[in-house]
């Protein structure tokens, strides 16, 4: 008892010495009540692209979906069987409660912090402030996107307001995009790339502010394709198309890609979820892997191990070199088909949100609609996919010989149609990013998939169109649940996005 009278007797003393000891015993260094926007911005650049690259299925099944990838043992995710592990209402709040969770408070506290005009760093405080509220944005249109292309229509003019309102209303999905490009206009014509912004608190491209310009245009084009394609407000489409493609990704220097490191918790996800963990979970997929191997597509050698083992005369297994793809929706064991590579599995391995290789496909496809975006839809096409063979490092004359097949050669290559020739070869570059993979197949309608025949009966028969709502919503937002779910034309997998109409 006299221990505690002597120890609560020099705290007495302390604090008269110092009249804030007493509230600085509340304050835990370790974890600090007040988060700089800078590290909410550092934040929600890494939980964005984990949310986009990661390859656990209670998250990001969207490999699964566009069968570049199957499964060895749960099956559901492959048979669209997603509401056993709630995956639409985690892709849904890994992005609201995530990334626009943070750039929203990023730029609360940036709009709330004064900058005194007797300050002797006035003006340049000022520019980095207003470029600091740029790339909050242009992160936020990027997020925006992710959503309305994966449900539809979602909150969005009453988002983010917390105890405001818990139960925001679902906006159209075309006006959400409307508003996106309308934000990205004004980001790209204000941004300083003269200035500053988060310095080495942007883990994406390093404060490299005109590489940022070209990263917003590029969103831009992107948005303005799948308007195009929706039919709607044609003038709005062409116009950002245009700009976009004016303005955005000239080569694989601008693609848009966070680096990670050696260490936890700083590594790869697919890292995290393939070898920290100890799971073998997934093999490649039987229609990705065939239609590489039948093109003697060489980016092959880098999206997955070149063996796979096989039983001899005597029920014994050896090594095979070559590519076996897994049958999508039924257990595929582990050994006997081929692997994702240890380059996919590397801890340093690069995040990608954008690449050039995506952008020119997209101009290809832009040409193909009559937008006059310069160059030919062949021009684009062979760029897009030479950039893709450059950013996996495939050696050149390997890309060249590919590209000589008559089988791959834009005039030449199979399909009666743009659609077929472009989708296809979109499919095999976007390996490793299944949800845009997935985007470019929902648009194109190509390459053509089949759903397992084991598929959940959620699909109806049919290769999902977009996510259903998170069953959260359904109870808890129920009201405007049921208005967005009539809007769309009803809350179902086979539900087509606006912009899914060709």
């Amino acid at each position: 008892m006299k221990k505690i009278i002597y120890a609560l007797g020099l705290l007495i003393l302390t604090v008269s010495c110092d009249d804030n000891a007493l509230t600085d015993l509340n304050v835990d260094d370790k974890n600090p009540s007040q988060v700089p926007a800078s590290s909410l911005f550092t934040s929600a650049e890494k939980t964005l692209t984990e949310q986009m690259v990661n390859s656990n299925v209670n998250k990001n099944i969207f490999r699964l979906v566009n069968q570049q990838w199957t499964e060895t043992t749960y099956l559901d995710e492959s048979n669209y069987n997603w509401t056993a592990r709630k995956i639409s209402d985690n892709h849904w709040n890994q992005l609201y409660a995530g990334p626009l969770a943070d750039l929203s408070s990023a730029k609360t506290k940036l709009e709330n912090t004064e900058i005194l005009a007797t300050d002797p760093e006035f003006e340049t405080k000022t520019v980095t402030k207003k470029n600091q509220l740029i790339l909050i944005d242009i992160l936020t249109v990027y997020t925006y996107q992710i959503l309305v292309d994966t449900f539809g229509d979602i909150p969005y003019s009453e988002a983010l307001q917390g105890s405001k309102d818990y139960l925001p209303k679902y906006d159209k999905a075309v006006d959400i995009y409307k508003d996106l490009i309308v934000r990205l206009n004004k980001d790209i014509a204000t941004i300083d790339t003269d200035a500053t912004a988060f310095d080495t608190a942007d883990v994406i491209y390093g404060d490299d502010l005109t590489a940022w310009v070209k990263f917003a245009n590029s969103i831009k084009l992107k948005l303005g394709i799948n308007l195009k394609a929706s039919g709607l407000e044609s003038a709005i489409a062409d116009a950002a198309i245009q700009t976009g493609a004016a303005g955005g990704f000239t080569s694989n220097d601008d693609n848009a890609k966070l680096s990670y490191m050696d260490n936890l918790p700083n590594t790869n996800p697919i890292y995290v979820d393939l070898v920290f963990s100890g799971r073998n979970d997934f093999v490649a997929a039987k229609p990705f892997v065939d239609a590489l191997v039948t093109l003697n597509d060489p980016r092959k050698a880098f999206y997955f191990k070149p063996t796979y083992r096989a039983v001899d005369a005597n029920g014994d297994l050896y090594t095979v070199t070559g590519y076996k793809g897994g049958v999508v929706g039924v257990k595929n064991s582990q050994s006997r088909f081929t692997h994702p590579s240890a380059l996919i599995k590397s801890a340093t391995f690069k995040g990608t949100l954008l690449d050039y290789s995506e952008v020119e496909f997209l101009l290809a496809e832009a040409v193909a609609r009559g937008v006059a975006v310069g160059g030919t839809i062949e021009s684009h096409y062979t760029t897009a996919i030479q950039a893709s063979m450059d950013d996996w490092g495939v050696p050149t004359a390997e890309a060249t010989a590919y590209l000589n097949q008559p089988s791959v050669a834009y005039a030449t290559a199979p399909g009666t149609t743009w659609q077929q020739k472009i989708g296809e070869q979109s499919w095999y570059a976007k390996f490793n990013r299944g949800f845009e993979g997935w985007t470019s197949t929902r648009r194109l309608n190509f390459p053509v998939l089949l759903p397992p025949a084991s598929a959940d009966q959620a699909a109806e028969g049919q290769i999902p169109s977009r996510m259903a709502y998170p069953i959260r919503e359904q109870t808890l937002n129920a009201t405007n649940y049921q208005a967005a779910s009539t809007s769309i034309g009803g809350d179902k997998l086979k539900t087509k996005l606006f912009w899914d109409v060709d």
